[in-house]
Order: structure tokens, then sequence, then C-alpha cells
């Protein structure tokens, strides 16, 4: 692939693929300056690394996967300095409470409609999004971490500077807490109910 291809010059990228971007990184960031910045970041280092480009995916998904890497350096970096009277809220319980208190016999309660069926709809998702957005700092960069990319339970401990007992916990509140939050306003507002 030649560098005269259009999707190979950096000049149109900005038109052919801000909006995409920008909205991959408001998703996980829910911080619109830092949605800008990532994509912004994102836009030069693909520049800066285009001989890198190898052409096996389409410069679209390069340039997602180079912003996939930016976002999770953003949530390390926000992880690194949030506020020390916070750590305590997400430390992980003594390892007596957590085996007595049986979180890890627990199962979550039915959902009330089916989840699979519904993630495909868009007013489904904006009420998704609403409700991740509801969630504090650390349990929600997990959980984007985890479910929206996929990130190993390792990296993610590594990322965060976590145990994976206190992964577990944020990502079982965080589930709890959507769960509760897509039935209420779900269940409400679900025009084929």
């Amino acid at each position: 692939m030649g560098r005269d291809q259009p999707n190979l010059d950096p000049e149109t990228w900005v038109v052919a693929y801000g909006d995409y971007l920008y909205k991959y990184a408001l998703l996980r960031l829910k911080d619109p300056m830092a949605a800008q910045d990532a994509v912004q970041e994102t836009l030069l280092a693909g520049f800066k690394g285009l001989d890198r480009f190898d052409g096996r995916v389409d410069i679209k998904f390069w340039l997602r996967g180079i912003l996939r890497n930016k976002i999770v350096d953003y949530i390390r970096k926000a992880v690194r300095e949030r506020p020390i009277e916070n750590i305590e809220e997400y430390q992980p319980p003594d390892s007596v409470l957590y085996a007595y208190s049986g979180i890890t016999q627990m199962r979550p309660k039915k959902w009330q409609f089916d989840p699979e069926e519904v993630f495909k709809r868009k007013e489904f998702m904006e009420i998704f999004h609403g409700c991740l957005s509801k969630l504090k700092g650390p349990m929600q960069q997990a959980f984007t971490l985890k479910e929206l990319e996929g990130i190993s339970t390792k990296e993610i401990c590594e990322v965060m500077d976590i145990t994976p007992n206190n992964l577990w916990v944020m990502l079982h509140r965080a589930r709890n807490q959507l769960k509760d939050c897509l039935e209420k306003n779900w269940i409400n507002t679900d025009p084929q109910k």
C-alpha cells in the first residue's frame, strides 16, 4: 500500500475517522475533554508511526488500537492520581470477612428482560451509557477495561494497582449497580412493554 492512498493520508483522518474515534473514547472515558485529548494523541501517534502500519487491517481499526492504548494510559494515570480518601472505599475486604460474607457464592438475581436481545437496540444503549456514567470512578474504570475493552484481569490489576480480589469486588458491585439501574430505567421506558 502506498502513502498516496486516501486512507493512509493523515490529512484525511480527522474527517474520515474523527467522529468514530471520539465516540469510542467518550464511551469509555465519560469525559469529553479527555476523549478529545485521547483522539488527538492517537492521531499524532498514528502519524508518527505510520511507517509501522503493515496494512493487515483497515487504517480505521489500526487507529482504534492506538486509541485503546491511550485510553488505558489515561485510566492508569487517573487511578494513580486518585485522591487518598477514596482508596479506603475500594480496598479488598479482610479475607476472613470476604469468605464469611459469602460474596463468592452469591449469584445475581435473574434479569427482568433479556439483556442480549435489548443490547442491540439504540434506545437501550442510551440508557446503558447513562447507567454506566453513574458508576464511581474506579468502579467505572474497572468495568470499562474488563467488559468493554476485554483486558485481562492481570493487566487491569497492574493498570489500576489493585489485587484480583479488589477487582472482583469492584466488578461485582458495578454489575449489580448497572443491573439495578438498567432494570429501573429500561423496564419503565421500554417502548415494547
